[in-house]
């Protein structure tokens, strides 16, 4: 039995698909250039994989679902990889259990770039096959975007592997950023009405982006710019982190029980963070990083605002150029913004937004057949939305209806927040 997904069908099939696949692999390898084969074998907590096992995730994807399924006569690597690498395709099979994945000191870095090879290899008759066949040319799209997702995924996880060693090494050496300033906080004022939100069906996307589809918006209000370090650590001194009343009850918990007092890889003196790079100078003026869904929620309430819905987010950022501050622009971290202008700032990278919206699907929403339908909709549970993509997200990944989510207390993730009122 086939178990793939039947694929919808995405219309013109892209000319440059085979530079896109070559591209994007190359990205993959190219982000662990600098590591040792012992950073990528590390797992510094239940929520990090290994580097070692992001790449060969990303290859087992184009395995299982491509080339064993459209591919007549393909050997597989090595037959113990689909049990290795599948990350969470129950009706693939068993898997290997997540927390467990840095116990795996073999297959070694060396085999599975040689797996890496092996795939792309056998990939170059599907990526012809795919000219004629746009079906084929939305797996191998969808396989792309999700190794994409990986990039940015191993990017996170290696900042943290490297945060729990005392020497606080750097994964590479990166330019200092141009000296910017934060603009004056101001809110946006934004008009209510039946809105339209959701992916249009043109060019690729998930399928929870879809369908498109319309919502009714109360008058409200958002801010030009993201909270910055500055502000939060005002949030910081005036006592946020030791007020009840300013947090959700669960969030609350998450304070006591880990000792939350700053974001994380903030130092104690609150004068300096981690970063891809090692320790740098906090930087006030840029967007603040890696809170969770309830400090974004408490500083909000601290402020006498609110988090924006999906919704009121996406309305604004139709309305913006998809410019930001991306993975293509070298910084790998949140920078201050860099001119001053009267519309919205930093909608698109730096980082990832959240919003008070669960996540959860659209009315009418149907997840792809087969087992890729385990892709988005089996995780629209206790998880909120967050927007716009971050620093560390490649830029040709990111459209206004992409749909990030992420449990209420992640803080690994590039993630910071922008302000909203009720008008």
């Amino acid at each position: 039995m086939n178990t793939a997904a039947q694929p919808r069908s995405t219309g013109t099939v892209p000319t440059t698909l085979v530079q896109h696949y070559r591209q994007v692999r190359a990205v993959t390898a190219d982000l662990c250039r600098t590591l040792s084969p012992e950073d990528m074998t590390v797992q510094s907590m239940p929520d990090v994989s290994p580097s070692k096992w992001h790449l060969a995730h990303t290859t087992w994807f184009f395995e299982r679902f491509l080339i064993t399924e459209h591919l007549p006569g393909y050997r597989v690597f090595h037959p113990q990889f689909d049990y290795l690498f599948n990350s969470y395709y129950n009706t693939v099979g068993r898997m290997h259990p997540r927390p467990q994945r840095g116990l795996l000191s073999r297959p070694g870095v060396a085999d599975i770039l040689a797996y890496r090879q092996h795939v792309d290899n056998a990939m170059p008759v599907l990526l012809e096959r795919a000219t004629s066949d746009p079906d084929l040319a939305f797996l191998i799209t969808l396989g792309l975007n999700h190794e994409q997702q990986h990039q940015e995924l191993l990017l996170t996880d290696i900042k943290h592997v490297l945060s729990v060693n005392p020497l606080r090494p750097a994964w590479r050496e990166l330019p200092s950023p141009a000296a910017g300033h934060a603009p004056e906080l101001k809110y946006i004022p934004r008009a209510g009405g039946l809105m339209e939100i959701g992916h249009n069906g043109e060019g690729f996307a998930f399928d929870n982006e879809s369908p498109r589809h319309r919502v009714f918006l109360e008058a409200h209000a958002i801010t030009n710019r993201p909270v910055t370090n500055g502000e939060f650590l005002d949030f910081i001194r005036a006592g946020g982190y030791r007020i009840p009343e300013l947090w959700l009850s669960d969030g609350w918990s998450m304070v006591q029980q880990r000792g939350w007092d700053r974001p994380l890889y903030w130092n104690p003196e609150l004068d300096a963070e981690f970063a891809l790079d090692g320790m740098r100078e906090l930087d006030a003026a840029a967007p603040v990083t890696h809170v969770s869904y309830y400090e974004a929620d408490a500083f909000a309430r601290w402020a006498g605002a609110r988090l924006p819905t999906e919704a009121e987010w996406e309305t604004l950022a139709s309305e913006q150029s998809m410019q930001g501050n991306f993975m293509e622009q070298g910084h790998y971290h949140p920078i201050a913004a860099s001119a001053a202008s009267s519309g919205a700032y930093q909608l698109y990278g730096d980082v990832w937004e959240w919003t008070m919206s669960a996540y959860t699907s659209y009315p009418g929403f149907k997840p792809l057949v087969g087992s890729l339908g385990e892709y988005n909709g089996k995780f629209m549970s206790s998880q909120m939305v967050l927007r716009g993509g971050s620093c560390v997200t490649p830029q040709s990944h990111i459209r206004s209806t992409y749909r990030n989510f992420f449990p209420p207390d992640a803080r690994w993730q590039f993630s910071g927040l922008r302000l909203a009122r009720d008008a």
